[in-house]
């Protein structure tokens, strides 16, 4: 048998009145259909996730602006005056300001206390014992 017969027949091959190559055919069509089923599923499912990390994403920047305005609020210079008026603070006033020769006057140092150092302690009798040798 030549070669073109064998092919021939192969694909003459019949089941059941169908040939063989037509099923298998038709069986790598579903897998194929079936693979891109799972492929846009997964495609979708992905989207999706994109989707909502966008969100969150757009949702952050949005907090930050709103975070970044309060805190220009809150250091504005006026305001900061107002609520250290209200705590009772205030500028220093210029006659309260000293130099370097006029700080003892202002806090006088410290008296020196005198240190009194506590007695050595006494070693205990096993300890002198050893220090001295042993008894003759």
């Amino acid at each position: 048998m030549t070669a073109i017969a064998v092919v021939h027949r192969l694909f003459n091959w019949k089941v059941r009145g169908i040939r063989w190559v037509e099923i298998i055919g038709v069986a790598l069509v579903g897998v194929m259909i079936f693979s891109v089923y799972i492929a846009k599923a997964d495609a979708a499912r992905q989207s999706a996730s994109i989707a909502d990390k966008e969100r969150q994403i757009r949702a952050n920047g949005q907090r930050v602006r709103l975070l970044r305005a309060e805190v220009a609020r809150l250091e504005q210079p006026a305001r900061l005056e107002a609520l250290s008026r209200e705590a009772g603070l205030g500028p220093v006033d210029v006659h309260r300001m000293v130099t370097e020769q006029g700080l003892p006057a202002i806090a006088p140092p410290p008296e020196p206390r005198v240190v009194v150092a506590p007695p050595p302690a006494e070693p205990a009798p096993e300890a002198a014992a050893a220090v001295e040798g042993p008894a003759r």
